[in-house]
């Protein structure tokens, strides 16, 4: 009988591993079970509450994907409006939160080329980026230079191809012209800054909490507080006004930004954090929010020889198929990296188990630059 129970508990654990655990009975074969992984799981929309860290079924790579071993995540402001279900079509919940990634290649899936086990990779991810192992096409894929850190990589691909493209590919920055930027102090403001540094002549003026001025104030040529009226600042530095305007608030900030601009000018909205007014997502903030948005009247925008524009990298990666384009521009990026013009601005570290607290930081604007999920870091004790 022994024996015949020994032969049970075998087949038992046999069929759990071929078929990846099921929830129930064999919850504690599972947590043992070397084919799982630590993953932050979004339960539902809604609050910092439907964030958990838990064990999920390692993903393996299908054809054409790498899977990486994660060391450090991206945050992005774009993750509080998918906690909150405040995008477009949001994908069912629960989900895997996180869209970049940096780590080590630990499998190749099948046709995969130029990519070896063991390297050093930063990565966009369609979805489930915070957990200790990811899978993505290889196309989203990209090799990280020696001296940059696992922390630096997981803080460049979003931000700094976001602030290329839209300088350099939506608005064609050129020697002389002037850049308006919000959120100065972030990680796509920081990005914006750097780039523009590397056009000879070009004014920016940044608004930004008045706490990070003193960190920030080097990196942007006019610095304006975010609450002070920036188009009447702007105005009396630059009475034409501007060329290029970066919008990430939308709201009231959309005419104002469109009244700075100067004939042949850009203004491209690329976010919406003003509907992003507390933990969750509220209708009425996001209606008067909208409300607030000028209407815009194309006869206005051809009288007065003005271009309005938006941009969304995840949209341009995942849903049009823009990989090869992305792909061009990391390696324009990579190389102005490993030249020293532009480096990613890391604010902090944070372990799985706080991403609560991380989030809280980026609502709360808190951040000068990037927070980074550190997959290997243990939670900060609590001091009493």
């Amino acid at each position: 009988m022994a024996k015949e129970g020994a032969e049970r508990a075998e087949e038992t654990e046999q069929m759990i591993e071929k078929e990846g655990g099921r929830e129930g009975a064999e919850g504690s074969l599972r947590a043992a079970d070397a084919k799982e992984m630590r993953a932050v799981v979004l339960s539902g929309f809604g609050g910092l509450n439907k964030l958990r860290v838990c064990r999920r079924a390692m993903p393996e790579p299908q054809e054409g994907e790498l899977k990486i071993r994660v060391k450090a995540c991206g945050l992005n402001f774009i993750d509080l409006m998918v906690r909150q279900g405040n995008i477009d079509n949001p994908p069912k919940t629960p989900l895997v939160p996180g869209f970049e990634c940096s780590g080590i290649v630990e499998a190749l899936g099948d046709s995969v080329k130029g990519f070896e086990i063991g390297d050093r990779v930063m990565a966009f991810v369609n979805y489930n980026a915070w957990a200790e192992v990811v899978c993505t096409p290889v196309e989203f894929v990209y090799k990280i230079p020696d001296d940059m850190s696992f922390s630096e990589a997981a803080a460049f691909p979003m931000n700094f191809v976001t602030a290329y493209m839209m300088l350099f590919e939506v608005a064609n920055l050129r020697e002389g012209m002037s850049v308006l930027v919000h959120s100065a102090g972030g990680g796509v403001g920081q990005a914006v800054a750097q780039l523009c540094s590397t056009v000879p002549n070009v004014t920016v003026f940044g608004t930004a909490s008045s706490f990070k001025h003193e960190a920030i104030k080097d990196s942007v040529t006019h610095l304006f507080d975010r609450n002070a009226d920036y188009v009447q600042e702007v105005k009396r530095i630059s009475t034409d006004g501007v060329d290029i305007v970066l919008d990430c608030l939308c709201g009231e900030n959309t005419g104002k930004g469109l009244s700075l601009l100067k004939p042949l000018g850009t203004y491209i909205l690329y976010g919406s954090s003003n509907m992003v007014t507390g933990e969750t997502k509220s209708f009425f903030s996001f209606a008067k929010s909208w409300w607030q948005v000028e209407k815009v009247n194309p006869i206005k925008l051809y009288e007065e020889n003005k271009v309005i524009a938006g941009f969304s990298l995840l949209n341009l990666l995942f849903k049009q198929n823009r990989g090869g384009l992305i792909k061009s521009v990391m390696d324009k990026l990579l190389n102005l990296y490993n030249n020293k013009k532009i480096k990613p601005v890391v604010d902090s570290l944070w372990a799985l188990e706080e991403v609560k607290e991380a989030m809280q930081r980026i609502h709360d604007r808190g951040n000068i630059g990037k927070l980074i999920l550190d997959v290997e870091k243990a939670p900060t004790p609590l001091v009493s």
